[in-house]
């Protein structure tokens, strides 16, 4: 549910700004920013407190990896946020339909599912990724672990929102970006298989970037901060 909910408020921003005849379209990129920070907060919220805010495969992964999640429960977390990525952009894509059509420019239409790399490169767009990620994951753990955060976590998942729309800010001109596997992978799936007016590629070429940057990204920040913050 709470990949679901991200994927939907987040892309939906996009949508609202790049489909043609939108009242939001032509807005600029802050609209976007403010959807995805606002697209991580609300669940983090909501489901922070039930699962550890699980909404990123990456994130997951880079914790069992560093000892400090189960990998029994890897595989099921991944299902669900792959899943629920889905179900999210299905609703972006429902609510969103009119302006699908009318919109004639496939990688506005693309943009609206998952991320494009400006200037069709795959290594600025994996650099772009993981510079990102590694901020957002070192980040979200430096703002749930700290001590100042300790007694009121509800705090700390506001904060990851506001992480998210600054580094959408300040991140996201080369790639998007994605900073999640499911958020981009899930999207793409659907993309390619919805039988949407003027969609053209699915760019499946560049589709591995914005989920294995990510993971590497999430690995290595996880790590770094369990050898600094947490030995002993």
């Amino acid at each position: 549910m709470g990949t679901a909910i991200m994927v939907a408020l987040g892309n939906g921003s996009v949508a609202n700004v790049d489909l043609k005849g939108t009242k939001g379209n032509g807005s600029d990129w802050m609209l976007i920013a403010v959807g995805y920070g606002a697209g991580v907060m609300i669940p983090a919220m909501m489901i922070g407190g039930i699962s550890g805010n699980h909404i990123n495969p990456a994130f997951t992964i880079g914790l069992a990896v560093a000892g400090m999640f189960p990998w029994a429960e890897v595989v099921p977390y991944l299902l669900a946020q792959f899943a629920g990525a889905m179900f999210g952009q299905l609703w972006v894509v429902a609510a969103y339909k009119p302006h699908y059509d009318l919109t004639t420019d496939p990688r506005h239409i693309l943009g609206t599912f998952s991320t494009i790399n400006a200037t069709s490169s795959k290594l600025n767009g994996f650099v772009n990724e993981f510079i990102g990620s590694f901020i957002l994951f070192f980040g979200a753990l430096g703002i749930t672990k700290a001590p100042f955060f300790q007694n009121n976590l509800g705090t700390a998942h506001m904060a990851l929102g506001f992480l998210v729309g600054t580094l959408v800010a300040s991140f996201g001109g080369p790639t998007g970006p994605a900073l999640n596997p499911a958020r981009d992978l899930s999207p793409r799936i659907l993309h390619a298989l919805l039988p949407l007016k003027h969609k053209g590629s699915s760019d499946w070429g560049y589709a591995w970037v914005p989920v294995v940057a990510p993971i590497l990204a999430a690995i290595c920040a996880v790590l770094l901060y369990k050898s600094v913050f947490l030995r002993g």
